[in-house]
């Protein structure tokens, strides 16, 4: 068997606040295998956010060990560091975080910009254009954000973790800020993506988007209270088409 894609070995995370000692993450054991779609679950406070900040390595554990695709991460400097990152990480984020005087094409680019070794012009066109046909919104790539609907933001924002061909993808509550029909949609590409062989973590409060996931962790005071596979796993294709008969016959009623 590979290495996992995620190995966190005893992991925590203490913050200094005044003359207390905060402990965000308390001794989290955790692997996540290559294909896993995982929803990380748990009131706020609970450290689901401080865990996402270390997958993601924006943020450094005070103890234990974080093996990123078989390196440990605590072993690197801040540049190779930042170029595992852009290169293994793709980030999606509740608010999108898209730049407003940028059309969605030059969003979807920007993480190239950052890529060793660089990648030229052509290249970096042709792969954003390619990641805007993955999420649906090919046609409006010269579009800016203002002149986009919430769903069509969340799914440039997809595009653009994906430009980079990541092999993990981590969201942070990424249907916080949508309606029911646009989170099924969204959570109908993740779905896809998933299907296609990209480790997916993803960080909701909301048990109907965790039902789209094929395993929940649930954390609680810093520790992993729960880690189960989920066995009843809905799936996005089916309720849209239900959302569609129901709009259908509420319009010929």
């Amino acid at each position: 068997m590979s290495a996992p894609v995620i190995e966190l070995q005893a992991v925590e995370k203490t913050y200094r606040t005044g003359e207390v000692d905060v402990k965000a993450v308390r001794g989290v054991s955790l692997s996540v295998q290559r294909g896993e779609f995982v929803a990380v679950m748990g009131a706020s406070g609970s450290g689901k956010s401080t865990l996402m900040n270390i997958l993601g390595c924006l943020d450094q554990p005070t103890g234990g060990k974080y093996l990123l695709d078989g390196v440990n991460v605590s072993e690197l400097d801040r540049k190779r560091l930042a170029i595992l990152r852009n290169g293994k990480i793709g980030f999606v984020f509740q608010s999108f975080n898209l730049l407003a005087r940028t059309t969605a094409l030059e969003n979807v680019e920007l993480p190239m910009f950052y890529s060793m070794p660089l990648v030229s012009l052509r290249t970096r066109k042709e792969r954003a254009v390619e990641a805007l046909k993955t999420v649906n919104l090919a046609d409006r790539q010269h579009h800016h954000p203002s002149q986009l609907s919430g769903g069509q933001q969340q799914r440039i924002a997809i595009a653009r973790a994906l430009v980079n061909r990541p092999e993990l993808v981590l969201a942070d509550e990424p249907t916080g800020n949508l309606d029911t029909r646009t989170s099924i949609e969204i959570m109908g590409i993740f779905q896809t993506l998933n299907d296609s062989g990209i480790t997916i973590m993803m960080v909701t409060h909301e048990l109907d988007i965790a039902a789209y996931c094929k395993r929940i962790v649930v954390m609680r005071d810093g520790c992993v209270l729960t880690d189960s596979l989920n066995e009843k796993r809905r799936f996005a294709t089916e309720e849209r088409a239900v959302l569609n008969q129901a709009e259908q016959a509420a319009q010929l009623a």
